[in-house]
């Protein structure tokens, strides 16, 4: 891990940790992964607002007051809206996206859940994504939340990461060892 990203993730994980405590000693869990998910919405579909917590240009006040506008026109939790308004006044909201990952890796732990990224080639059906929670449910003990996404370079087949590991179906992947077996021989 490069140095930048070792202080964003440190930051983001004394944030993550202080809100979690606070939702979880007012017993908020289910609004405070509600406001993390919708948050981490926000982020992907909004340009602007990624450019917001990420661009220098933006002075203290000024990011604080528009964190804190998006926060209530968003009718987050006064703990997710304050902590918001003190990141942009100490100028650390570019770990946001740091600390959204930290919160739902938090949540899920608490809730005995793990989250499985799933790439496939093409968008998973419901039926699917829950066929595929449920097998990995029964190789792992715990329930399974899935983070899918498409990658149409995989042609077909999936890469599913669980944790530190990584089971890689994929036919590209296939088609790579092929290639790698093919050159050894000649």
């Amino acid at each position: 891990m490069s140095e930048p990203a070792s202080i964003a993730s440190g930051i983001a994980a004394r944030y993550a940790s202080a809100v979690f405590e606070l939702a979880k000693d007012q017993s908020d869990l289910k609004k405070l992964e509600s406001n993390v998910d919708d948050l981490a919405a926000a982020l992907d579909a909004s340009e602007d607002l990624r450019d917001l917590i990420s661009s220098p240009v933006y002075s203290r006040n000024a990011q604080g007051a528009a964190i804190v506008a998006v926060a209530d026109k968003m009718k987050l939790m006064p703990i997710v809206s304050s902590t918001l308004g003190l990141m942009a006044s100490k100028r650390r909201l570019f770990v946001l996206p740091a600390l959204i990952a930290a919160l739902r890796a938090r949540i899920a732990d608490e809730k005995g859940e793990v989250t499985a990224e799933v790439i496939s080639a093409k968008a998973m059906t419901k039926t699917q994504s829950d066929k595929l929670a449920k097998a990995i449910k029964a190789r792992v003990g715990k329930d399974v939340k899935i983070d899918a996404t498409v990658d149409e370079s995989l042609i077909g087949g999936l890469v599913v990461k669980v944790g530190s590991k990584m089971i890689d179906t994929s036919i590209r992947s296939k088609l790579n060892s092929l290639q790698n077996v093919m050159k050894e021989v000649g």
